[in-house]
């Protein structure tokens, strides 16, 4: 038991670690305006409908960097608790929802009704029958249901679904979901929020901090979509080429291993703040990169699992 609550000890404290510096390296790096496949204008006039709260930001710099504060701004209007969580609303979502709304209503008022979502709030309002997912995206800062004035909801769901770039719904009239997580939509009928599905940790899904990058880059994984945090992820990842699925093309271990042989996730915050360097014998093209997990809780919990695509320059 003593070992036990060492290694929990560790690993909590190690994340933290990680967290408190990754803001600063992320928004520090090199310049954004390559690093995402869907970026618009990265300007966002935006309001939500919960708090009252609204912003009208530039989410890069003059020099193409992330404007840290910027996001910090956002982070209060969708009401993410920045210091507790050491990170951001997911800069990739924000992104998609610059591109989108410059294509279909440049510079207009995005209206939102749903960001960020405690855990708690989240179990809330689904036990008051609202259509949330028991794993929801939005609990992990990735999400958002918006709609815009004169905008068609349906629309502007068939237009973002046809991209294959993110996750989309639409429940009717004119709001939508978009979230940054894998690529999948849905409408009212097939959305499966109130089914047991996402249970035992069934739809556990990894992303990269970005879509773009170069050999020797620190790359920030993270993993959403569980439903209990008691697994572990094994010590390496492995890159897999778009043009050749079947075959490894590298292997990158884990900055937040420690050396073990199976690194365990006790809590969301450790499984936001996983890294590696992407190796640098990689060419140029489009990868996939695989974690396996260890020590499953459930036998219906995926041995494996594949990020969404990168890019590497």
């Amino acid at each position: 038991m003593i070992r036990k609550l060492s290694l929990i000890r560790t690993s909590f404290l190690w994340s933290t670690a990680i967290s408190l510096v990754f803001a600063s390296w992320v928004f520090s790096a090199d310049p954004a305006t390559d690093r995402f496949f869907w970026m618009g204008s990265g300007n966002l006039h935006i309001k939500s409908m919960r708090n009252g709260e609204e912003a009208r930001v530039s989410l890069l710099n003059h020099d193409g960097s992330l404007n840290d504060a910027a996001f910090s701004v956002i982070d209060r209007v969708f009401g993410f608790p920045t210091s507790e969580r050491g990170e951001h609303i997911s800069p990739r979502m924000l992104f998609m929802l610059s591109y989108f709304s410059d294509l279909v209503a440049p510079g207009q008022l995005i209206y939102f009704e749903s960001g960020y979502r405690s855990p708690e709030y989240n179990d809330k309002i689904r036990r008051k029958g609202a259509n949330a997912a028991r794993t929801s995206s939005h609990i992990d800062g990735m999400a958002i249901d918006f709609w815009i004035e004169g905008v068609d909801g349906k629309e502007l769901w068939e237009l973002i679904r046809s991209k294959n770039c993110c996750g989309v719904g639409h429940y009717g009239g004119k709001t939508v979901h978009l979230d940054s997580g894998r690529p999948r939509f849905w409408e009212a009928a097939t959305s499966g929020t109130r089914t047991k599905e996402p249970d035992y940790n069934r739809h556990v899904y990894i992303s990269s901090d970005f879509d773009r990058y170069k050999p020797g880059d620190t790359m920030r994984i993270s993993i959403s979509g569980a439903s209990d945090f008691r697994f572990g992820i094994g010590p390496e990842v492995s890159f897999y080429d778009l043009e050749e699925a079947e075959t490894v093309s590298a292997k990158a271990p884990l900055k937040t291993s420690g050396g073990s042989d199976c690194f365990m996730i006790n809590s969301r915050k450790a499984s936001r703040f996983l890294f590696i360097t992407v190796p640098q014998e990689l060419a140029a093209g489009r990868y996939k990169v695989k974690a396996e997990f260890c020590r499953r809780p459930f036998v219906q919990m995926p041995e494996q699992v594949f990020s969404n695509v990168i890019e590497l320059h």
